[in-house]
């Protein structure tokens, strides 16, 4: 198994800043569309009847979509190009978010989100392999926090304009779309600085799973916890009794949590020996943030507060397990299981939608915050028994 290297005694590692500025900023663009288009589509749904339970499942085939993806995503780098794949991906997901206006039918979504998000996904591995390999290990945390608050900015940014231009009309669609595009320039321009994948990877695609097991099941619920509260907060805000645009600022709110600490979380992670310490702090102050939801139902400014902090912890979760994972791997098993760490987030964006819409209908309104804070709480489970009896470093 490669392991990432050192350097040479007095080596002094650069950032090569010209492919992280390509593989940053090509994916904000889809963070911009992502962010717009998750609490969008469920609003729409919401007002053609919808039940929270069918929405939540059509969600969720956002990660049917990337557990397809990310095994084959590899393989397509390989063949034809990480630059290449990463350029038809953004093609593919700019015509499916704005086919969604033009489909009537909501079993017309279903496919739909399956391109979407199977694209998406496609850009999110090669963009974050692209990351890695670009980032000198001692520093790799600062520009995996770098690139986390980019993201950050254009998940906050796509709630920000769903506030302004409402959920009416072709024109969210067309700028969900616009945006996508966009990614498509940067990438192009440094499209010969893009990685080389010359090598096969030394595993099977799914050990990669569970190679890292603090990372993945950290992006589990990462994934959980973003993909069912990006499509349900706006129904529970909504049914709480704030009015839609109070529910879009609230994410937003949420998007700025997540760019004032992701920089400083992955600074932090750079002087940690053992990230796994860290995951778990994040985790149970996820879990404590979940539970206070209930609570302040109806108070506009106390949810605010308590989402700019619980939202930084929670994207922490991402930015830390990654930075975990890339410190443990090189080449193309890095790009393995960069596809492999895709894919646990798939699978919990799978399971959050349908658990939480679930929940909600089973339970009430409240049942979307208890559904969050179980996932939290078997993290914490599993980080108290990973670091009591796992191994001293995994």
């Amino acid at each position: 198994m490669s392991q990432p290297s050192n350097g040479a005694p007095g080596h002094v590692e650069e950032i090569h800043w010209p492919s992280l500025f390509a593989a940053i900023s090509a994916i904000s663009a889809v963070g911009i569309a992502i962010g717009l288009g998750l609490p969008l589509l469920s609003i729409i749904l919401e007002k053609r009847g919808i039940s929270s339970t069918l929405i939540g499942f059509n969600s969720a085939m956002a990660g049917v979509a990337a557990m397809a993806a990310a095994p084959v995503t590899t393989w397509l780098a390989h063949r034809f190009g990480v630059a290449n794949t990463m350029l038809w991906a953004v093609l593919l997901a700019a015509v499916s978010a704005l086919g969604f206006y033009y489909a009537e039918a909501f079993w017309m979504w279903f496919p739909l989100r399956v391109v979407f998000h199977g694209a998406t996904t496609t850009l999110f591995v090669l963009s974050e392999f692209w990351i890695n390999a670009a980032s000198p290990p001692s520093r790799r945390g600062m520009v995996l926090g770098i690139y986390s608050t980019v993201l950050s900015i254009g998940f906050a940014a796509g709630p920000l304009i769903f506030s302004i231009v409402g959920s009416e009309g072709v024109f969210p669609f067309l700028i969900g779309a616009g945006a996508i595009l966009l990614a498509a320039i940067p990438i192009f321009i440094a499209r010969y600085e893009s990685p080389v994948l010359d090598e096969k990877p030394e595993l099977h695609f799914f050990r990669y799973v569970f190679l890292v097991p603090s990372a993945t099941a950290a992006v589990f619920v990462f994934g959980a916890v973003e993909a069912g509260g990006l499509s349900l907060f706006p129904i529970y805000a909504t049914r709480s009794g704030f009015t839609e645009a109070q529910a879009a600022l609230l994410l937003t709110i949420m998007g700025i949590g997540n760019v004032i600490f992701q920089i400083p979380l992955g600074m932090l992670s750079d002087r940690i020996s053992d990230r796994r310490t860290l995951l778990f702090i994040m985790a149970v102050i996820g879990l404590v943030g979940a539970m206070t939801l209930p609570l302040l139902a109806g108070n506009w400014l106390m949810m605010a507060a308590v989402l700019l902090f619980w939202g930084g912890c929670v994207a922490g979760l991402y930015t830390v397990g990654l930075s975990h994972l890339g410190s443990r791997l090189t080449g193309a098993d890095l790009a393995a299981a960069n596809a492999a760490f895709i894919f646990c987030y798939a699978i919990g964006t799978v399971a959050g939608p349908q658990a939480i819409g679930a929940t909600i209908d089973m339970t009430g309104n409240d049942g979307f915050a208890w559904a969050i804070a179980a996932f939290f709480g078997l993290y914490v489970l599993l980080s108290v028994a990973r670091l009591l009896f796992g191994p001293k470093r995994t």
